[in-house]
């Protein structure tokens, strides 16, 4: 799966997520893929296919050192004419201490785009039992002059995944898009915070299942305005990894 701070990936965006908005886990020592399909592609709380539906997979590598490198794909609508997104990463996680950690860089990139969008984070995630942590730094941008998604950008975000019966777990994450060049007057309100919350089934070799319900707080003033600054958002995923 792969490895994207959001919604990333974490949860399905929460759960599959993160479509994941978080970071999922990568086969231990080995070459891993996998497949999702949701009904709306949500990255940190914004629709990145104006509200319909998305086809993503990825491929994955994993060392038994705990280094990995990877790649993962799905359809866009920005009403360009961008169709897709391609993103690579690679990094390094471990346990220490019943902690666990992940540290890593991903690139964002849009081939089809008028104009080059792409951009790239550092990112990193501390973990222990149930509960999660992480931050990614926009570290390099191709986004020229003032704007959104370039070099300063910081996203935080808290995670909880809870097991429960019948291969059921439920999971919540809260977090912040600080986007350096908010408030500046070509820019207006920019930054926002976001929740996810979501109920995902493991069906076994019939994949994952979820249920999920996003709120990010934009308003139709806010640089991100317009589809976004409906009500929450609700969608369904489901994912298989092989």
């Amino acid at each position: 799966m792969r490895r994207r701070i959001s919604t990333k990936d974490c949860l399905l965006s929460v759960g599959l997520l993160v479509t994941l908005q978080a970071v999922p886990l990568i086969a231990s020592a080995g070459v891993s893929a996998n497949l999702g399909i949701t009904s709306n592609y949500l990255f940190r709380g914004v629709t990145q296919t104006d509200g319909s539906t998305a086809t993503q997979g990825g491929l994955d590598y994993e060392h038994a050192s705990g280094l990995y490198v990877g790649g993962w794909g799905s359809n866009v609508d920005f009403g360009d004419g961008t169709s897709y997104e391609l993103d690579l990463y690679a990094g390094f996680s471990g346990v220490i201490e019943d902690i666990g950690y992940d540290v890593g860089y991903i690139y964002y990139s849009y081939p089809d785009a008028p104009e080059s969008i792409d951009f790239g984070e550092i990112y990193g995630e501390l973990s222990y039992s149930i509960a999660s942590i992480g931050v990614a730094y926009t570290a390099n941008s191709d986004v020229s002059g003032e704007g959104l998604f370039v070099q300063g950008d910081i996203y935080y975000y808290a995670s909880v995944d809870v097991p429960l019966e019948d291969d059921f777990s439920t999971g919540v994450l809260i977090g912040y898009y600080d986007f350096t060049d908010d408030g500046k007057a070509s820019i207006g309100k920019a930054s926002y915070g976001h929740a996810a919350v979501n109920v995902t089934k493991d069906a076994g070799s019939f994949g994952a299942f979820s249920v999920n319900l996003e709120y990010a707080d934009i308003d139709s003033s806010n640089a991100l305005g317009s589809v976004n600054s409906d009500d929450p958002k609700f969608w369904l995923g489901w994912t298989k990894s092989f």
